[in-house]
């Protein structure tokens, strides 16, 4: 069976690269899955998301990715993130702590988009970890 060759990279580093069998990214149009010899694709990926890689030579993972771009071509995948974690590396605690600094923030009545974007990305980072939020 055919398989994609995957690479994540952030302006910090080399995330991930490798082969998978399937890329799960949600992008600003909804959530799309690639396979091996997909139509070519150029997606915005949003913030706060999580990417999840099946089929992999180490299984199923999965990658906090807030925002950047998502490109395929045959089976090369691209992901470009402004900012990339894979679960494995997220401070649990530290995310946590985080989410409930963003949301008290919001509950105390300051506004604005950058407290949104703090929970979503601590959201994010959660659930690449395979906590429930």
């Amino acid at each position: 069976m055919a398989k994609l060759r995957v690479g994540v990279v952030s302006p910090e580093r080399e995330v991930w690269t490798g082969e998978a069998d399937m890329v799960v990214a949600k992008t600003i149009d909804g959530e799309i899955g690639i396979m091996p010899n997909a139509a070519p694709v150029l997606g915005v990926l949003v913030e706060g998301g999580v990417l999840r890689l099946k089929g992999t030579d180490r299984g199923d993972f999965a990658a906090a990715v807030h925002g950047g771009f998502l490109a395929c071509s045959g089976d090369e995948v691209s992901i470009l993130a402004e900012r990339a974690e894979l679960g494995e590396e997220v401070d649990v605690q530290r995310a946590r702590d985080a989410l409930q600094r963003a949301e008290e923030s919001q509950a105390s009545g300051e506004s604005g988009e950058e407290y949104v974007a703090r929970a979503a990305r601590a959201r994010a980072r959660l659930r690449a970890a395979g906590e429930d939020v």
